[in-house]
């Protein structure tokens, strides 16, 4: 069973220049966790989750500690957390979207997929064809067709 058997095509996505404000919009009205980002030619050029908006509305410090970088969150206010919030979404997208995006081919093997989202840990991954975005499988997508014919 290939990509193409299994992925969803009618991908939720955002552009390179929405702002978060539409990021969470689309969270909420099509109740997902993460985008991919593209550009005008439709190319995946980042991916923004629940998690990046998380990062960026808590409160932490970064510092680095015997040559190890470390989050440490810290308490802050109710006001101070609003006004993140707030900041945040005027934000571009890609001031918090991870630039380092994983993605599959549309021909590649479901056993493939299976294998590199749980080694890499990660809930969706992008499918593209020719460099352009076709599609998009979870790991949902890949349990529910694997074990279809033997249930």
């Amino acid at each position: 069973m290939k990509a193409n058997e299994i992925m969803i095509t009618q991908v939720h996505k955002v552009k390179e220049s929405d702002s978060v404000r539409s990021v969470i919009e689309k969270f909420l009205e099509y109740r997902i966790s993460g985008l991919p980002v593209v550009n005008d030619r439709n190319e995946v050029v980042a991916y923004v989750s629940d998690g990046d908006i998380l990062r960026y509305i808590g409160k932490h410090e970064d510092r680095v500690v015997d040559n190890f970088y470390y989050t440490f969150v810290i308490k802050g206010d109710q006001e101070e957390f609003e006004e993140r919030e707030k900041r945040l979404l005027n934000l571009n997208v890609m001031e918090i979207a991870k630039k380092k995006v994983f993605t599959v081919s549309w021909n590649e093997d479901i056993e493939n997929i299976a294998a590199f989202l749980g080694k890499k840990q990660i809930k969706k991954v992008p499918v593209e064809r020719n460099g352009v975005l076709v599609g998009i499988i979870s790991r949902g997508d890949v349990v529910r067709n694997a074990f279809k014919a033997l249930l």
